[in-house]
């Protein structure tokens, strides 16, 4: 078969697979169908450098992961500076020092995850973050990437990963309060 046949037969093949991982990763069906394309785009380019000693689609997931990595890289990058005057006053004292308690979980909301409601609140509650928060946020708890490895893809300190976390962890929190918790 001559190259264009294999990639032909490919994208039949593994475009399903491949989207239904990107869309995963990426929470954005349509950024997942431009990253599945560049992912075939790229394998065209570098069809020589397969060798084989993997399954075509293993290759391919490994372009895909690279290609959502470098997504993430720019959008991270990309994004304003993140304003915390929502958590701290002008002296930097927290406005609000309920979100350092701690929640108290009763036997029925330890089940939530199995609750499609609060899976939606919670998928609401994670769009809203800024994008800087956000990213950080999926990939090491979506797709738990180590944290050397969320730092390295996109460019940041251990430190800054961590309290981009905590943040994070903060405004989903009060999100929850607000949208699910407050309503129960």
């Amino acid at each position: 078969m001559t190259k264009n046949e294999v990639l032909k037969s490919w994208v039949e093949q593994y475009s399903g697979p491949l989207l239904k991982r990107a869309a995963y990763v990426l929470s954005d069906k349509i950024e997942a169908e431009d990253i599945v394309q560049e992912v075939f785009l790229a394998a065209f380019s570098s069809y020589d450098s397969f060798e084989g000693k993997s399954q075509p689609l293993t290759w391919l997931m490994a372009i895909l992961n690279r290609k959502a990595a470098d997504f993430y890289r720019k959008k991270y990058k990309s994004e304003p500076q993140i304003k915390l005057d929502h958590f701290f006053d002008e002296t930097g004292s927290w406005k609000n020092d309920g979100v350092l308690n701690d929640w108290n979980v009763s036997e029925k909301e330890s089940e939530l995850l199995d609750d499609n409601d609060f899976n939606k609140t919670l998928e609401d509650c994670i769009e809203d973050l800024p994008s800087r928060w956000k990213i950080p946020l999926k990939m090491y708890y979506l797709q738990e990437k180590k944290a050397p490895e969320v730092s390295q893809e996109l460019e940041i300190s251990a430190t800054n990963l961590w309290k981009i976390l905590q943040r994070s962890r903060m405004q989903l929190r009060e999100c929850l309060d607000a949208n699910w918790f407050a309503n129960l």
